[in-house]
């Protein structure tokens, strides 16, 4: 005898059952996918402008640089010192021996090798570094790095820090629009000494005369 037939409207409800958990695990798999796509892109993260961090240093000092020289004139030559004396005699007194030495223009140096600005701020440079290592005992190039680095001044701006007996001694490059600055010092406490110097227009940092 032969068994009945599987009703029709059984069948088509199997196959149709079928074919939905097919398509679900297909969805599923793509979904999976494009999960560990967007994984693999959030793990590597957004990329750094090339450069920015090294420049902020640099961008630091040029500020401080302009801030030290706020006050000082553009441009043009250092002036001279006077001539004759200081101070005009009064009427009646004697005039000074016509052998009197009189003081004489300078001929070389950062007097006349420096414009007006760098003259200028080399004075407040002068004052702002030797005011911060007079309180310095015993200073190792370590103590003297740590303060011109609070100062403004960048590592690669300082050269020379070595010590030389009980001073540290080291150089500031300085130079700025095309100016010529620098700074050579010493570090021993209260015998701290900070003096303007030339240096080469251009190419690398060598220092060059001081002021006397």
């Amino acid at each position: 005898m032969r068994r009945p037939s599987e009703p029709v409207g059984t069948a088509a409800h199997t196959l149709r059952r079928s074919r939905i958990t097919l398509l679900t695990a297909v969805v599923a798999t793509v979904g999976l996918v494009a999960c560990g796509t967007r994984s693999a892109g959030t793990d590597a993260g957004p990329t750094s402008p090339a450069g920015g961090a090294e420049d902020r240093p640099r961008t630091a000092f040029s500020k401080m640089l302009d801030e030290v020289a706020e006050t000082c004139p553009a441009d043009g030559p250092p002036q001279a010192p006077p001539s004759g004396p200081a101070n005009p005699l009064p009427s009646g007194e004697e005039t000074p021996p016509s052998g009197a030495v009189e003081p004489i223009a300078p001929t070389a140096g950062p007097e006349v090798e420096l414009n007006a600005r760098d003259w200028c701020a080399g004075h407040l440079h002068e004052e702002r570094v030797a005011q911060a290592l007079w309180d310095l005992k015993n200073p190792t190039p370590a103590d003297v790095r740590t303060i011109l680095n609070d100062l403004g001044y960048i590592d690669e701006r300082i050269h020379g820090l070595r010590q030389s007996g009980t001073a540290i001694r080291f150089s500031l490059d300085l130079r700025d629009r095309g100016g010529r600055l620098c700074m050579a010092g010493s570090a021993a406490g209260p015998r701290t000494v900070v003096d303007m110097c030339v240096a080469p227009a251009t190419g690398p940092f060598v220092t060059g005369q001081r002021r006397q």
